[in-house]
This record gives C-alpha cells, sequence and structure tokens, in this order.
C-alpha cells in the first residue's frame, strides 16, 4: 500500500446525485452496442461495405472493451477512478461524433476501439465508486441491482435505434450517444468527485501471475467458456439478426428495433429466472436448461419448412435467449465464486475474456454462416449451444471427481 493518505469522499459534491450518475454510466457498454444494431444494414449501404465489414464494427468495439478490463481495474485502484472517467468520458464524445460525421470505415474501426476502451473505463471506475462509498447491507443492495440496470441497455437501445435510423439516419445514434455523455460530463463535473480509499502499488508481475494462476484453474476457464457461449448467442443474433428482418423479410429498421427490445427482455427474464432458481443443484438445472435450449433449436430449424416468419423467428429466439440469461446469470455467480480472496480481479478476468472469447467466436461464426435467413440463424444458434454441451458435460465430470459446487 502507499503511506500517501487517501482522497476523501468528501470531494463528493453531492453523493445521492453522484449515485444515480453511476447507475446512470452503467449501461453505456450495452448502449454502445445496441443502439445502432438496426443500422447495420444501412450504415454497409451508405458506405458501400459488405454486412461483413459493418458488423465489425461491433466485433472490434467488443475486442477492445474485453481486453481493456484486464488491466483497467489495477490503474484505477492505484491512480484514482474520478479523473480517469472525466476523461474517458470526454474521449468517448469525440469518437461518437467523428463516426457520425465520417464515412470512412477504417476511421469508424478506429474509433470503436477508443469506445471499447473508454466505455470499459468508465463502467470499471462506476462499479468501484459503490465499493467506494457505500459498505455493508446498503452495499449488497446496491450491488443486486448492477445487472438489472446494465439490462437496461441492451433492451431500451436498439428501440430507440431503429427510430433514430428512420427518422434521422444512421449518424443520429452516435449523436445521441455523445449528447448523453456530454450531459452526464457536465453532471459529473458538478457534483462527483474521486472516490478512492485506499491506493494500491500497480504491481504488474504481481498481476500477471495472478491471472495466470486463475486461468491455469480448469473449471475456472471452462466456466468462461460457458459464459462466452451464452454471450455469443445474444451477440450474433445482433450482428444478424437486423440484416434478416430488414433485407430478407423485408421490414423497416423500427420492427428491427422492436425485435431487439423482445429478445432483450428475453435475456433479463433468463436472468431473473436464474436468480429465482439459485438454490437448486447447480448441475441439474444447467443441464436442463441446455437441453431445452437443445430442442428448442432443432424445432426451430426443422419448422421454418413449414413456417417462415418474422414471428416463428422471434419467438424461438426468444425461448433461446432466455436459456442463455438463466446460464449467465449461473456461471457469472460460479466463476466469481472460484476465487473469493481475490474477488475484483477474478472479475476484472471473467468479463474481460468473456468479451475477447465471444467477439472472436460470433465473427467466425458470422463469417462461415452469413446473415442470410432463418436457417443460418437457427444453425448458429446450433453451434453455440452444442460446444456449450460439451463443456458443460466436462464439467460435470469434472464436479464428480471432486465437487467444486454445493
Amino acid at each position: 500500500m502507499f503511506t500517501t493518505p487517501a482522497i476523501s469522499t468528501s470531494q463528493i459534491k453531492n453523493q445521492r446525485i453522484s449515485t444515480v450518475l453511476a447507475f446512470a454510466l452503467l449501461p453505456l457498454s450495452g448502449f454502445a452496442t445496441d443502439i445502432y444494431i438496426p443500422s447495420l444494414p444501412n450504415m454497409g449501404a451508405d458506405m458501400h461495405i459488405s454486412s461483413i465489414q459493418v458488423q465489425l464494427t461491433l466485433t472490434l468495439f467488443l475486442i477492445s472493451y474485453g481486453t481493456s478490463q484486464l488491466f483497467l481495474g489495477s490503474i484505477l485502484d492505484s491512480y484514482g477512478r474520478y479523473r480517469f472517467s472525466m476523461g474517458a468520458l470526454l474521449v468517448f464524445i469525440l469518437a461518437s461524433v467523428v463516426i457520425a460525421i465520417t464515412k470512412n470505415i477504417y476511421i469508424i474501426y478506429a474509433m470503436r476501439i477508443i469506445h471499447g476502451i473508454t466505455v470499459a473505463m468508465i463502467v470499471v471506475a462506476k462499479r468501484a465508486y459503490f465499493v467506494d462509498v457505500y459498505e455493508g447491507e446498503r452495499l449488497k443492495h446496491y450491488l443486486s441491482m448492477f445487472t438489472i440496470i446494465w439490462s437496461a441497455g441492451p433492451i431500451v437501445a436498439p428501440f430507440l435505434g431503429g427510430y433514430f435510423q428512420t427518422t434521422f439516419g444512421w449518424q443520429s445514434n452516435f449523436y445521441f450517444l455523445a449528447a448523453i455523455a456530454l450531459v452526464i460530463a457536465v453532471l459529473e463535473a458538478i457534483y462527483s468527485g474521486e472516490t478512492i480509499r485506499h491506493r494500491t502499488e500497480f504491481h504488474l508481475k504481481k498481476i500477471a501471475g495472478l491471472y495466470a494462476e486463475m486461468i491455469k484453474t480448469t473449471t475456472f476457464s471452462l466456466g468462461i467458456l460457458m459464459l462466452s457461449f451464452a454471450y455469443s448467442m445474444v451477440i450474433m443474433y445482433n450482428m444478424t439478426g437486423p440484416f434478416i428482418i430488414e433485407h430478407h423479410l423485408r421490414y423497416t429498421p423500427v420492427v428491427a428495433g422492436y425485435c431487439s427490445l423482445i429478445l432483450g427482455f428475453a435475456w433479463m427474464v433468463g436472468g431473473f429466472i436464474g436468480r429465482a432458481l439459485i438454490h437448486k443443484p447447480f448441475f441439474g438445472k444447467l443441464f436442463v436448461n441446455i437441453l431445452l435450449q437443445l430442442f428448442s433449436v432443432v424445432i426451430m430449424i426443422l419448422s421454418i419448412n413449414f413456417v417462415s416468419n418474422i414471428y416463428a423467428m422471434v419467438f424461438f429466439a426468444f425461448i433461446i435467449h432466455i436459456g442463455a440469461g438463466f446460464t449467465y446469470n449461473n456461471y457469472f455467480t460460479y466463476c466469481l465464486g472460484r476465487f473469493p480472496k481475490n474477488a475484483a480481479m477474478s472479475g476484472g478476468l471473467t468479463g474481460g475474456m468473456i468479451y475477447v472469447i465471444l467477439s472472436l467466436l460470433t465473427y467466425i461464426v458470422v463469417a462461415a454462416i452469413p446473415a442470410k435467413d432463418e436457417y443460418n440463424l437457427s444453425y448458429s444458434y446450433l453451434v453455440f449451444i452444442l460446444m456449450s454441451v460439451v463443456v458443460m458435460f466436462i464439467l460435470f465430470r469434472l464436479n464428480r471427481k471432486q465437487p467444486l459446487v454445493d
């Protein structure tokens, strides 16, 4: 630990408003990811580029967002939260404006990478805010709200994005991101401040050693794979769904936004079911869940021969996304519980690795199975579900040899 005194939380001008602002920034990753989802086909047409080139803007954001989380937590623990999060907000605003005014896809790629880094810094800093400022039951109460509030981004963002696309064009999504970030940055400057209580020494070798130890733990690494497969189903739909709905099924971006809204709600439902069944046997409930997903995707593939429309597609996707949310809720708790003495680092490693792995997986799957029709969507789901079955079986075998979950 440094011997210099910790900065007092009294530098916060208004703790209540500062807390509201911290919660407001938690869904930023979901907004930055999903608000322009209904605009993907129009972006490609406007810039005369392929769907895979447009989809890469999402992949690059996810990779930079994920990798940044691996080390930003340690930096913020050493040097403070407030100045870094404020600086990240300002850079995020500039990057959003640049994306809106350019039609050069390579500049957009660079700005999306910057988006990922800055959003990671903001979100990590705001998560730490609650640990800095609150404790005891009040802290537990706020932490329990994280998942619900974070879910607001993926649910609301594409719904808004569909209307922005139809009314103002795809650039309006990024002007909206810049405007929201600007308003919050001004309020942060007025009401917030530094909150760090204890500064820890940034020791890269020690951090790398702990990360290596965690990754070598087989159950932890396999749990991260399960999380990656679950969230990949959602991201993969985000990358392909709008093209299927707007090009193949001939609906508007507003309809694509409504569909994303419905499927975002499905993810939240899966999370709530996971919390409700938290005391049920771990592997039993996860096996039932994966088998239901596998059954649903097989029926989806077979039914396309008889019923091929947007309602059937969203119905089956809804069931599959509920299962994905259920898996994610359970395995996130599972992974964080592997290293209770290093919960913050294991959480950062878990979150970072999930985004890195899923971004690569989804890009490969979308490249191999393009956004064409409901068949391709169902086959993409099948790939991730089958991989989940394999990893789940390995984890079950490991658990039988040495119980890992009560």
